[in-house]
């Protein structure tokens, strides 16, 4: 009722005059341009910060008083002298955007005092509706006598006339005379960045009309500028809804891991960026309470710092995110390590394969309430993650159909949605820390670690660098890891006491232990330092860099030719490029240096000692990566096949102990014959007619 209200008392209204003025000194030239694209184009865009320096008591009362002041402006454009062309009707939108910093307000903070003023919020859109018809001035028709009612629909709900003169209630609409205007729900999400630990991200509804439709899409950060509104309940309740009216959307292109940084804290960040020992103080900061997996956490430190992303002429995109993989046995702190990550991550989500669905991680289209019966996109993990990182636990466990949606965010950093008729793409710039467990909870020595993991090798390739965590049987280590453990726990039941009983400790050996287990740069720290440097750090390497990494590279692709294997690929060389960068932001340096590519590729060794050596030859082996199985294995069932193929030839049915001889004379023995055969037949390279009888399903 209050836009009613504001129209009623426009020509009363001393805020006319003041508008016309400013809109003659300072806009003139943007309405006459507006004037030929009308109606194509149909808002005039104000920055706030221009009026209020042409009049700051009208300016102050636009943020108090929006719908009055808005139909002054409305009402003052009718007063402008600009020719208007063959135009029968020219009143453009009045669109005010760049609101003071005091009236962005943070989304959990909205409450009731805002209610009817015009402010500003930034989110994360997270769903948004179709385009869909809303009522604006709605033609009522009587059924008795036929009289006609114009209504200006200022709310959510229909309104109706009350009663016809003729003292009758019923009433029908007259759509083809009523005025429908373009209308969009959008539903925004308050920047994770902005929590702290595990709270719940607040979301808003912001109702667009007209030309504000289609300007955000799922994912895009958005800042909205704005009245709050009521919405009225369904039922008789006393609470209401509230949604966000939106007179200007705009898309910011600042990233997620941008966090306000002061000048103090900045001097800070550079001392320690100086600091030689800032990469073991990274490592002492990620989990100190889990023991160990030192290579770990300097993986996920660089993780964090990220490469450089780059854009090439021809807006090709190369990644500067990276990836990691833990694989290892259970009980062995890998969510442990995920969930620390996700306390100090500027920008972070976390997700557990075994409640993850597609569409949770990536995006999709909905049938639900939001979208008013229609269809409407909807933003997952990886897209609302999209400048930060999201931890996946359990990636073994999730449903292949499920996984699938982390290949395109992985590589190509944007997600597809194809559904109902609604095609679209969104930018997902996401680093991903996944976990998983080997397929029999225990890793075989004797086997390659690579095979006994649940995933394809397609997505394994993805990852940058992998870390294998076992369980090894080792006394002294398992004293270590039990002594770090129960002073943990002793140093806790000391803080808890301490807290609740007001008593004190002094043992020098528990304050010791105390700071084992506290962060050497604390989490709020440590989230700005990561985000100084991703704003301003940007290396470059240099030639004696390039060299280095040329030739970690090339001897690993000699290495494997020398060897009949598969070699390294350009992932893996992007992957040291990336790390190499990642490491130079740490120290706030604008150029990669030997120091930095050195530790790229000690952490790249350890990676592929680990997952990615053949365990009968002992050798790295990209296959193992590429295929899922290594080169050996690969050769052996190419071998196989072309002995039952060539039998085949010559007999309808090959005997199983004739492909067993002739296996032999090429180094294969018997129970890796049977291995073999097994492996073709699930295939479906082979199968057996009979029993002790193989045939191929494909002879040449």
């Amino acid at each position: 009722m209050a836009e009613q209200k504001a129209l009623e008392a426009v020509h009363e209204n001393p805020f006319v005059g003041k508008f016309q003025s400013f809109l003659e000194s300072q806009c003139k030239k943007q309405i006459e341009k507006l004037v030929e694209h009308y109606p194509d184009k149909k808002s005039l865009f104000i920055d706030f910060t221009e009026l209020e320096h042409f009049d700051f008591e009208l300016a102050d009362e636009l943020l108090r008083n929006p719908d009055a002041v808005l139909a002054a402006a409305e009402e003052a454009m009718q007063g402008i002298d600009v020719p208007t062309l063959e135009l029968d009707e020219f009143k453009p939108y009045i669109r005010v955007f760049n609101l003071p910093k005091d009236s962005l307000v943070i989304l959990r903070d909205i409450g009731s005092k805002h209610l009817s003023k015009l402010i500003s919020v930034e989110g994360v859109v997270r769903q948004i509706t179709d385009v869909l018809p809303k009522l604006r001035m709605a033609v009522w028709e009587c059924r008795r006598c036929g009289n006609t009612y114009r209504l200006l629909q200022s709310t959510q709900k229909t309104a109706e006339p009350s009663i016809c003169e003729c003292k009758h209630r019923d009433f029908s609409l007259k759509a083809d005379d009523s005025e429908f205007v373009d209308y969009q729900k959008i539903l925004v999400q308050e920047p994770l960045e902005l929590l702290k630990g595990s709270e719940q991200a607040t979301n808003m509804e912001v109702y667009a009309s007209e030309d504000m439709v289609n300007k955000v899409y799922p994912g895009a950060r958005t800042v909205i500028t704005g009245m709050l509104r009521l919405r009225p309940p369904k039922e008789k309740n006393a609470v209401y809804g509230r949604f966000i009216e939106a007179i200007h959307l705009e898309e910011t292109a600042r990233e997620f891991d941008e966090l306000e940084i002061s000048k103090e804290e900045e001097e800070e960040i550079k001392k320690l960026a100086a600091n030689k020992n800032i990469y073991q103080m990274l490592i002492q900061s990620i989990a100190p309470n889990i023991y160990g997996h030192e290579a770990v956490k300097e993986a996920i430190a660089l993780q964090l710092f990220g490469g450089v992303k780059k854009i090439l002429p021809g807006e090709n995109k190369i990644r500067g995110n990276i990836h990691v993989l833990l694989v290892g046995e259970p009980g062995l702190a890998k969510s442990a390590i995920l969930l620390a990550v996700n306390k100090i991550a500027p920008k972070g989500i976390y997700i557990a394969g075994k409640t993850a669905t597609g569409a949770g991680i990536s995006a999709t289209a909905v049938k639900d309430e939001f979208g008013e019966g229609g269809w409407t996109l909807k933003a997952g993990a990886l897209v609302l993650a999209s400048g930060g990182i999201c931890m996946v636990d359990e990636l073994d466990k999730m449903d292949p159909e499920d996984r699938s949606a982390l290949h395109e965010a992985a590589e190509q950093e944007s997600v597809s949605v194809a559904k109902a008729g609604i095609v679209a793409r969104f930018k997902s710039e996401t680093s991903i820390l996944a976990a998983a467990n080997p397929k029999y909870s225990r890793f075989d020595p004797y086997q390659n670690f690579i095979e006994q993991i649940n995933l394809p090798a397609s997505l394994l390739s993805r990852f940058d660098v992998f870390f294998l965590i076992r369980d090894v049987l080792d006394k002294k280590k398992d004293e270590e890891i039990a002594s770090h453990i129960l002073r943990t726990h002793q140093v806790g039941e000391m803080m808890r006491q301490q807290k609740k009983q007001g008593t004190k400790s002094s043992s020098a050996e528990i304050e010791e232990m105390k700071k084992r287990i506290t962060p050497l740069i604390d989490a709020e720290m440590l989230k700005k330092v990561i985000s100084y440097a991703r704003q301003n750090c940007f290396p470059v390497m240099s030639g004696e860099t390039i060299d280095a990494i040329t030739e970690f590279y090339v001897n690993l692709r000699e290495q494997g030719r020398k060897e009949g294997t598969y070699t390294a690929t350009h992932r893996q060389l992007e992957a040291l490029v990336r790390m190499s960068e990642a490491s130079a932001r740490v120290r706030l340096s604008n150029e990669v240096e030997l120091q930095d590519t050195d530790r790229a590729i000690r952490i790249f060794r350890t990676s592929l000692e680990q997952l990615v050596t053949d365990q009968e030859t002992g050798k790295i082996d990209f296959d193992l990566i590429t295929t899922g199985q290594s080169h050996v294995v690969v050769e052996n069932l190419r071998k196989v096949l072309n002995i039952i193929k060539g039998k085949a030839s010559e007999l309808d049915m090959v005997p199983l102990e004739e492909v067993r001889e002739e296996a032999k004379t090429l180094g294969i023995d018997e129970e890796k014959t049977n291995e073999i055969v097994s492996k073709l037949e699930k295939a479906g390279d082979i199968y057996r007619p009979r029993h002790g009888f193989v045939k191929p399903t494909q002879k040449k």
